[in-house]
């Protein structure tokens, strides 16, 4: 299973940015032990993204999956928002970045890193009497 982003994978985030910022999804699932090295990486990782622009919104343990198959809970949720995709690629390019990695692919088991782009939900309906 795949816990990082690939060259080919890079290329098609750039190819489909609709503009504007991007918040990153990610859902982690951990080895044991590596819930250490991903706060490691995490540090690492603030220190290159946030000069870049990046802000996390939220960590998060994972709780009870109330709408999920076996298997399919997560451990952790990080979503971090950029300025907009370009930033995002410019930090996984940078080697000085690149040199912290190895905790969070060491960390993870399993993860997904999914762009998101913001919409807005439509207006409530009024309440029927």
């Amino acid at each position: 299973m795949a816990v990082d982003p690939r060259g080919r994978d890079l290329k098609t985030f750039l190819s489909d940015d609709p503009g504007g910022p991007v918040v990153m999804l990610n859902l982690l699932r951990f080895r044991p032990g590596g819930r250490e090295s991903y706060a490691a990486y995490l540090a690492h990782f603030r220190a290159h993204a946030e000069h870049r622009g990046a802000e996390i919104l939220y960590l998060g343990d994972g709780g009870t999956a109330l709408v999920a198959d076996d298997g399919q809970a997560w451990d952790a949720v990080l979503l971090v928002r950029y300025p907009d995709r370009q930033a995002f690629s410019d930090m996984v390019a940078d080697p000085a970045y690149q040199e912290g990695t190895h905790l969070r692919t060491e960390a993870l088991t399993e993860a997904v890193l999914q762009a998101t782009a913001p919409w807005t939900p439509p207006e409530p309906r009024p309440h029927a009497s």
